[in-house]
């Protein structure tokens, strides 16, 4: 437990308070948000989709039979680990094409992901042998990047004037 807490931790504090401010902001800014990453990553931002739902934004997960046309004047939100998914950097590649802004969260400066988008976060995730035990399959990735969505839905309410109640209010209730 200590092992993957660390390992998140060192990641997370090492993302550049600029790469924070960036994506806040074009989430505030942007017309609708479209989130999207395939497997766990995909779970992931399907996790921060929903929070910013409950924030009273306009946000879509891409592939969901709802989802409309991503425009010009929108974010798109993009995860994987390697930055090398097919469907991600696609998807990435048609949300250029139209004049969307795209942010990529990966953990390869250098991947297609991250070279097709027009922010690039990137998770510097050092290679260590315990993780195929402790930490397997891109685990830490995915952890850091939840954790990462998690600490900026505070600023996110403060900057849209958002209480929890507000939040309630959204969350989806099955009765």
């Amino acid at each position: 437990m200590d092992y993957l807490k660390e390992r998140c931790k060192a990641v997370v504090y090492s993302i550049p308070e600029e790469d924070w401010n960036t994506l806040m902001d074009l989430i505030v800014s942007k017309e609708k948000i479209f989130v999207y990453g395939s497997g766990r990553s995909g779970l992931i931002g399907q996790l921060f989709s929903v929070r910013m739902v409950q924030l009273g934004l306009k946000v879509h997960f891409v592939g969901d039979m709802t989802t409309p046309i991503i425009g010009k004047n929108d974010l798109t939100i993009l995860v994987s680990n390697t930055g090398l998914t097919t469907s991600v950097v696609q998807t990435a590649e048609i949300a250029r094409r139209i004049g969307a802004h795209v942010v990529a969260l990966t953990s390869s400066a250098s991947s297609k992901l991250a070279v097709v988008s027009n922010t690039a976060i990137i998770f510097k995730i050092k290679n260590d042998e315990m993780d195929s035990t402790l930490a397997p399959l891109g685990t830490i990735f995915e952890d850091t990047v939840l954790f990462f969505f998690d600490c900026i839905i505070p600023e996110l309410m403060k900057r849209l004037d958002v209480t929890e109640d507000d939040m309630r209010r959204r969350h989806a209730i099955w009765v």
